[in-house]
């Protein structure tokens, strides 16, 4: 695992990692592509067993079809809730077929006129080093803006993710004094430098004195705490005696009892995620009498639902994210191998800071010498 923070320039050079595909890489049309498929359903805690790489044979692309060499692939909390069958608001994964989920990467073969050799796109069949890509689902993304992975965090769901629950369902304003948990992973270290920059209080949790540190020095959080260190309740009272405007919730559980604790009234509740609930039962809060008592609004949003935003993200965010105002970490875990055992180890926490990324190739590799199909 590598981690790198708001890199602007390309990464280094990571020789050796995909030699075994060396051969692959330089051939015009490739034949065969590995994929991870859903093996089994989990029962609480995924484990690897649940997921098998396959190799398969890879058709060209159709009419209107583009084939994409993979670079990047996105390992989503949500991706959890498609393991099982229960009904969601997407459909699940089907056992036996290849995982999707966002990914980067560029055009090797095209029969797309508006997307030729050499396109940078972002598209939702991750989970396998080539995919072939329908046009109409494909995103053309400018690399001379970030590099492609952060088209998956900060300047992809992640990132829109924060926009649409701090300023359309939170909305936020310059003296709101703001919570948020899970406050160094994807998502929340978005939300905390959104809220700084319109001017808020930001305070943060994290699961190490490590992150803690990293929310205070590095992303610019005014306070931070160590959940682990227990009695949250008192943590909040002594980092906001005035107490708290605004809680963006990606936890749930004991971290959504002390917010409703330390809420105003009239204090608004943006319910991103429940992670602490996504694999195993925990306790409801204990306070929910909060929310009648003190006027609070709690409101839960899907950022599918909110693709219309995306134009004005990419307006407000994109050029924060050039000039370095908001800082982008990334955790790279290197080959589609290894994707299993990072989601895994992103949905138990701890292990990493920021967008968790599945690097499957360097993308310095993008070259036009490939096929028109």
């Amino acid at each position: 695992m590598a981690l790198e923070f708001g890199r602007v320039a390309a990464p280094p050079s990571y020789a050796g990692i995909f030699d075994a595909y060396a051969k692959m890489r330089s051939m015009d049309s490739p034949t065969k592509s590995r994929e991870i498929r859903l093996r089994s359903r989990p029962t609480g805690w995924p484990v690897p067993d649940n997921f098998e790489l396959v190799e398969v044979p890879l058709p060209k692309p159709g009419d209107g079809e583009v084939l994409v060499r993979n670079t990047h692939m996105s390992v989503d909390p949500y991706m959890r809730g498609r393991m099982s069958d229960a009904p969601s608001y997407v459909p699940p994964f089907k056992l036996g077929e290849a995982i999707g989920g966002a990914a980067v990467g560029y055009v090797v073969a095209s029969r797309a006129e508006r997307l030729p050799l050499g396109t940078w796109l972002r598209h939702d069949r991750g989970w396998r080093d080539y995919a072939i890509v329908s046009a109409s689902k494909a995103e053309p993304i400018d690399i001379n803006l970030a590099p492609p992975s952060a088209f998956l965090g900060v300047l992809g769901m992640t990132g829109l993710t924060a926009y649409v629950g701090l300023h359309e369902i939170g909305g936020l304003k310059p003296s709101d004094v703001v919570f948020i948990s899970s406050a160094a992973d994807a998502v929340g270290s978005v939300a905390g430098q959104l809220a700084k920059l319109q001017g808020a209080t930001t305070i943060g949790s994290a699961g190490s004195d490590e992150k803690v540190a990293y929310l205070k020095n590095e992303l610019g959080f005014d306070a931070a705490f160590n959940y682990k260190d227990g009695n949250l309740s008192k943590r909040l009272r002594e980092l906001a005696p005035g107490g708290i405007d605004l809680y963006f919730d990606n936890v749930g559980g004991e971290q959504l009892e002390a917010a409703l604790s330390a809420l105003n009234d009239y204090g608004r509740i943006v319910a991103c995620g429940m992670i602490s609930q996504y694999n195993e039962a925990a306790p409801a809060p204990r306070n929910l009498m909060n929310i009648v008592r003190k006027r609070l609004t709690m409101r839960g949003f899907i950022v599918f639902d909110h693709g219309s935003r995306a134009t004005d993200f990419l307006r407000d965010v994109a050029p924060a994210v050039k000039t370095g105002k908001i800082k982008f970490p990334e955790s790279f875990v290197d080959g589609l191998e290894n994707a299993p055992q990072a989601f895994i180890d992103m949905l138990r926490g701890g292990k990493y800071v920021g967008k968790v990324v599945v690097r499957l190739a360097d993308e310095r590799n993008a070259t036009k010498k490939t096929s028109a199909a």
